[in-house]
């Protein structure tokens, strides 16, 4: 039933497009019906899933002569963030009840966005997972450009270019690990289980690593966050720091570090009182975490102050996954929750309540 969260999200999204013109009522409730459906599934599978469960929601053949399958699965992380996911789609919807233009158009590509930000944390086929990870990129990008705020053409492009960088240093690192195991599979399992030699890994991580963090708002490539989230429209924003800034870190965990472990083993030799790309990164945290909230405090833009919050944040989840222990880890995943929900109410304060009343997001 978990595939559903994902057909269910496009089903609406096309249903939404072959709505009458002007069909206003209809396509809010339509959209909000969609995300309610979609959120009663992930509920019902969070519910019932067993701890350290692995669960095979589908596995079939996709495009056999490369070895690539259409393989969707789950387990307690990729459930955690599926749930957030359902609950901010909800969220988002309620929020953009007052939108009048282009209703259906925007709840379509909000509906395509949840789809595959669901897409992303199912796959089990890193292709598959990459191809759901691209198509994230289009319908924010046409969100924030379409109904977007302050300066949101710059945003928008802002936003997509970084992603597209961060992209391609995925595809770059996913392809050498394809052909390197003998391009007979792209299943996570496959791949994790194939010994990469030390010194592969050790430019392989920090490769991948870098690309998903890029989205993660890791510090300096965080730059796309508080921009991003100033230009788009309440719901957008709501998504971009609720669920696509965890896509980020949840690459982070589930690609980078399970692939290449040893990627952040201590490289033999110290720079700068820094031994490995664990250290590295380590720091890069803490930069973000003092950093953006140094930052945020001394912002006048309400929505200013919650997107460089959203980057120190961001930096205790990243700095988590670098405890390489259970509690870290753990805790890194529980934060994901954590500030996908505060921080997708906090940005609907500001754009439902605060602005509409007073026609300002400045706070002097």
């Amino acid at each position: 039933m978990l595939a559903w969260t994902i057909y269910i999200s496009f089903l609406g999204a096309v249903g939404l497009l072959l709505l009458p013109k002007g069909s206003v009522a209809a396509a809010r409730i339509l959209a909000l019906l969609t995300a309610i459906a979609g959120f009663a599934i992930a509920l019902t599978a969070f519910l019932h899933h067993r701890t350290g469960e692995m669960l095979t929601i589908t596995r079939v053949p996709w495009i056999p002569s490369l070895g690539i399958e259409y393989h969707l699965a789950a387990d307690g992380i990729s459930l955690t963030l599926v749930l957030l996911t359902g609950i901010i789609a909800i969220t988002g919807i309620l929020f953009s009840w007052d939108i009048e233009e282009r209703t259906k158009e925007f709840f379509a590509f909000f509906l395509l966005l949840i789809g595959a930000v669901y897409g992303v944390f199912l796959s089990y086929d890193l292709f598959l997972l990459f191809v759901f990870y691209e198509i994230v990129i289009i319908p924010k990008y046409f969100l924030i450009t379409g109904w977007g705020s302050t300066r949101k053409d710059y945003g928008a492009m802002k936003l997509a270019l970084y992603s597209f960088i961060g992209s391609a240093m995925v595809l770059v690192g996913l392809i050498a690990a394809y052909v390197v195991a003998g391009s007979k599979s792209m299943a996570l399992g496959d791949l994790a289980g194939f010994a990469f030699s030390p010194y592969f890994q050790m430019w392989e991580f920090p490769l991948v690593f870098v690309g998903f963090a890029i989205l993660a708002g890791m510090w300096p490539f965080h730059t796309w966050a508080p921009t991003g989230h100033v230009a788009a429209p309440t719901a957008v924003s709501m998504l971009l720091a609720g669920v696509v800034m965890k896509l980020g870190a949840y690459g982070c965990l589930r690609v980078a570090m399970t692939l290449f472990p040893h990627g952040l083993d201590p490289w033999g030799f110290s720079l700068i009182g820094l031994s490995s790309w664990r250290d590295v990164f380590a720091l890069l945290a803490v930069i973000g975490i003092v950093y953006g909230a140094l930052v945020a405090m001394v912002q006048q833009d309400f929505k200013f102050v919650i997107g460089y919050s959203s980057v120190s944040h961001m930096g205790f989840i990243l700095l988590g996954l670098m405890t390489l222990n259970q509690i870290g880890i753990s805790g890194a995943i529980i934060q994901m929750f954590s500030h996908g929900i505060l921080a997708g109410l906090l940005f609907a304060t500001v754009g439902r309540m605060v602005y509409d009343r007073t026609h300002t997001r400045e706070l002097v």
